[in-house]
């Protein structure tokens, strides 16, 4: 599989393509990584290119199961590769792998293409989203007000806090011998709490501490994401 996976990941080195878009909502797009697996360093350059794009939430989830081959991955938590595995769940895959785009919940590009990331990245900023989300500051907290949504059920509100930029010399492993760059590396991850989308609704986010955060509001089982936003 980490053969196939490099075989694929070579198609990344084409240009980061410049993306339009038809609404203000912003497009999530995750990438499960890891600084212990050789195919993986393509593939998170590409997400340094994204994030440099207005309107995408690019979010660096990195996975602990490479760690065992002599580097721990200091951004690596078990809770993101279960995050990983609830993907492959909700979308019928029979096992998860490094690296793997997954674009706005819904949908992970089988051959990780730029040209097919940047296909579903369009589609995606092109839809109304499903749900009106708004951010209000409180002092050093953020309330995140949801309403209209275009149906009922349950919607998980999520925060993370990533850091922006991190530059990682690697000493031992696969990639043994590298300087990397990271963007967006998740470093905290909460679940604020359910919308049954039926009304108004507010959520406090409580008093956050240094770094960038983003809130999404997300289909429960991990499924499609129908708004999100930068909170800073």
């Amino acid at each position: 599989m980490r053969r196939i996976a490099a075989q694929m990941l070579c198609l990344l080195t084409l240009s980061v393509p410049t993306f339009s878009y038809g609404q203000t909502a912003p497009v999530v797009v995750e990438l499960f990584s890891s600084q212990g697996c050789a195919s993986c360093p393509p593939a998170d350059e590409f997400l340094l290119e994204l994030a440099q794009q207005r309107n995408i939430i690019a979010l660096g989830w990195h996975v602990d199961y490479w760690d065992y081959i002599g580097w721990k991955d200091a951004f690596a938590h078990p809770a993101f590769t279960e995050r990983q595995k609830a993907y492959a769940r909700a979308l019928k895959q029979r096992m998860i792998y490094t690296p793997q785009f997954i674009i706005n919940g819904a949908e992970s590009p089988k051959a990780g293409r730029r040209a097919e990331i940047a296909a579903l990245i369009q589609k995606y900023a092109q839809l109304v989203p499903e749900a009106d989300l708004s951010i209000r500051r409180v002092g050093a907290s953020y309330d995140v007000i949801l309403q209209n949504a275009q149906s009922t059920g349950g919607y998980d509100v999520q925060l993370v806090s990533v850091s922006p930029l991190e530059t990682v010399e690697i000493s031992r492993g696969e990639n043994a011998g590298r300087r990397l760059e990271y963007a967006n590396s998740v470093i905290g991850w909460q679940n604020l709490g359910r919308w049954d989308g039926l009304g108004p609704t507010t959520f406090a986010t409580g008093v956050l501490g240094p770094g960038r955060y983003a809130v999404f509001v997300q289909h429960q089982n991990n499924g499609e994401i129908v708004a999100a936003e930068w909170l800073n």
